[in-house]
């Protein structure tokens, strides 16, 4: 793709489509938005834009290049990453919360959970690798537009996350009866461990 604005476009459209398809970055911004509240759910969202960027900073060294080849390199992340979720979960299912209360969270919590859940997920790795390139014009500088381009993603995924936080809020006032935030964390929990078995068990 010679043309950069066309490639902008044909990037950008792509990258919405992508960006509201459901998956685990979804479910984390969902849950934590329903049970933490709309701020928590910011630092989730913050931390996998975060691990975007930190994947096309890898594209961009070319370091992207060995989790492509290295079935090896691949494993490792894809079980770490497996474990992560299937731990999340369990902590989700054996203790849920009792209420809404949120007052003993670090904010460090939400950022940390999201940006692990990114970078532990190989998947997301193979496709900055694989599909950011397809948008680089010929002879331009690699490294400089795998950043532009996950940038645009990032903003795409900003307003994707703050659509969902700002639906989640009306639903977010009901869920204050006491014994409905356990069972939701006990569900979520379900999905994350769902999610995790899901990815350990894939192919490349």
């Amino acid at each position: 793709m010679e043309s950069a604005p066309l490639a902008i476009l044909a990037f950008t459209a792509a990258a919405a489509l992508l960006t509201v398809t459901p998956g685990m970055d979804t479910a984390l911004i969902l849950r934590t938005a329903l049970v933490e509240g709309p701020r928590p759910a910011w630092r989730a969202a913050l931390g996998i834009l975060t691990g975007c960027m930190v994947w096309a900073g890898a594209v961009g060294l070319g370091l992207g290049a060995l989790l492509l080849a290295s079935e090896t390199a691949y494993r490792v992340v894809q079980v770490c990453g497996a474990v992560y979720l299937a731990w999340l979960g369990l902590k989700l299912i054996l203790k849920p919360r009792r209420d809404f209360a949120v007052e003993g969270l670090r904010p460090a919590t939400g950022f940390r959970q999201g940006l692990l859940t990114n970078l532990l997920n190989p998947k997301v790795g193979v496709f900055y690798i694989s599909f950011l390139p397809q948008f680089i014009p010929h002879g331009a500088p690699v490294a400089a537009w795998a950043i532009g381009l996950a940038l645009i993603h990032a903003v795409l995924g900003a307003l994707w996350s703050g659509a969902l936080i700002a639906a989640t809020q009306p639903l977010a006032k009901a869920l204050r009866r006491p014994g409905l935030i356990g069972w939701l964390d006990r569900v979520t929990g379900g999905v994350f461990i769902a999610f995790g078995l899901k990815l350990g068990l894939s192919a490349r």
